[in-house]
């Protein structure tokens, strides 16, 4: 289907119908103007306010921002790719159910078309989705982006970036937000803007993300007496909290067989009504328990709003998230592929550390950031350490078999055929079971330090708070045991710290590390 989006713009129209950038004199003078754009970026991602309605916090991801930001893009792309002016881009776009994507979208695509590229509308999609989208059979889009903000409330919105090698850098993001940040100024200046409304073909790729996971799951599986249907007999809930993973149930489970009575929220609504879906959220995490223990599944699944991210529980009512759900998916891994590295970011326990290593396996934690993790995993591979799986302690998983990509979807797949290779093998107490040694923390506190002051300045004013900490531990001002490692052996060149107690666990990363959890 074809059909035409219209967005806003502002300033007169160059010769192109595009956005230009402001002469770099006149973007030097305003230079001001931009920032409201350039602090978008949220590392790999882009985040904003999108709606009215959060005190002390006004619309920052305006329409405007994203036609920009979205021009912005398909210039980079163009180059990256090292594509002529003329020959076509294909990039699609995703959107998770908040309120604003209607609105966004429309921006999304004329920035977009203004960049040259051919637009193609999966409306209602996953981040992983969007990135399939770039590798499935039928679709091989160049690129994609999907317009999220996760687990954030429902008044703010965002955008992800994907090529075929996977999502953007940090790096990358800077470079389009500076971008789009130089045609915002000329744009006040009355540089560039309007062009004709573009062409957007709507597709289905949902339904081919579907049936591409089913057919993982039944080829794997292999059942013996049905194998088409695999899930025949087991009882899985879904608790997709309103976001964009109810097709798991209808598209996924039931397809292959399984019961999924007492699944939660599976209809999209932007408002999130019931709780925000987040594998992190307690009330998720209670209300999935419930459904479980009620209906007496063999397994319980809460994604968040775009599925990147998922947590499990099991049949007992356990709840799986966090490290624990990092010691599932280690013990999974580790048997697939025994002796490799799993990647963490460095708020993992030590005994999720003692846990992997007890099946054979190397834990490196690394810098908090999902992307920060993923990129270590790719990095270790290409310097020849077998590396198959990057978790994130907020559910963010990759997996070397599936692209590097944090799929909260393909977690759930990977467990749901393990459950099933269990019960097959006549083993008891479900993937639960697989975790019962995992040493825990008596209490595990997650502490968020705002930073005050001005937007514009919050990054130097974060470096600051940093480097101050860092010569605390200089200085020897913080409780016998903690030291910075500056001996240069490990991967990571400078910054590094390790623990000197009686029995340290080996770090690589910028962080502090203690033998006690607290």
């Amino acid at each position: 289907m074809t059909t035409r989006a219209t967005a806003s713009s502002r300033g007169q129209p160059s010769a192109t119908g595009g956005w230009v950038e402001a002469p770099a004199g006149v973007a030097a003078a305003a230079g001001e103007e931009g920032d409201s754009i350039r602090r978008l970026q949220n590392g790999p991602d882009v985040r904003g306010v999108a709606l009215e309605g959060e005190k002390g916090r006004p619309v920052d991801l305006t329409p405007l921002a994203v036609e920009l930001i979205a021009e912005s893009f398909g210039e980079w792309l163009r180059e990256e790719l090292q594509r002529p002016a003329g020959e076509e881009l294909r990039v699609s776009v995703g959107r998770d159910p908040r309120l604003s994507g209607a609105r966004l979208s429309a921006a999304l695509f004329a920035g977009l078309a203004r960049a040259g590229c051919s637009v193609f509308d999966m409306g209602l999609a996953t981040t992983p989705a969007c990135f399939m989208s770039t590798t499935l059979p039928r679709f091989n889009y160049d690129a994609s982006i999907m317009m999220t903000a996760s687990h954030l409330p429902y008044t703010r919105n965002g955008l992800k970036f994907f090529t075929k090698r996977g999502g953007l850098t940090s790096g990358d993001v800077e470079e389009i937000c500076d971008r789009a940040a130089r045609k915002y100024v000329a744009g006040k200046m009355g540089f560039g803007g309007g062009g004709m409304p573009p062409v957007v073909m709507r597709v289905d790729l949902m339904s081919a993300y579907a049936q591409h996971l089913r057919d993982i799951i039944k080829q794997r599986v292999a059942h013996p007496a049905h194998y088409d249907t695999p899930l025949k007999g087991f009882k899985v809930v879904v608790n997709a909290g309103n976001g964009c993973g109810g097709f798991f149930t209808w598209d996924v489970l039931e397809k292959l067989g399984a019961d999924t009575t007492g699944s939660l929220h599976l209809e999209p609504d932007g408002t999130f009504p019931n709780h925000m879906p987040n594998p992190e959220d307690a009330t998720a995490m209670s209300l999935t328990r419930d459904a479980v223990l009620a209906n007496g599944a063999d397994l319980g699944v809460v994604f968040d709003t775009d599925v990147d991210r998922s947590g499990v529980v099991d049949g007992t009512g356990a709840a799986i998230n966090g490290d624990r759900l990092i010691a599932l998916m280690s013990a999974i891994v580790l048997d697939e592929h025994p002796g490799t590295t799993v990647v963490t970011d460095a708020r993992a326990s030590d005994g999720l550390t003692r846990f992997i290593a007890s099946r054979g396996g190397h834990h490196c934690l690394y810098r908090v950031g999902y992307r920060n993790v993923i990129d270590k995993g790719v990095q270790l591979n290409t310097d020849g350490v077998e590396t198959h799986l990057m978790m994130e302690t907020t559910g963010h998983g990759a997996l070397k078999e599936n692209y590097f990509l944090d799929d909260g979807a393909y977690m759930v797949v990977k467990i749901v055929i393990e459950m099933v290779r269990m019960k097959l093998a006549g083993l008891e107490g479900g993937v639960g079971s697989l975790i019962k040694d995992l040493e825990e923390p008596a209490e595990s506190v997650l502490l968020r330090m705002n930073i005050l002051g001005e937007p514009k300045h919050a990054k130097q004013r974060g470096t600051m708070a940093v480097e101050a900490f860092k010569e605390y531990i200089q200085e020897d001002k913080l409780s016998a045991g903690w030291v910075l490692d500056d001996c240069g052996d490990c991967s990571v060149g400078e910054g590094c710290l390790v623990d000197t107690n009686d029995h340290p666990i080996d770090v690589d990363a910028y962080m502090y590390s203690s033998s006690n959890d607290y």
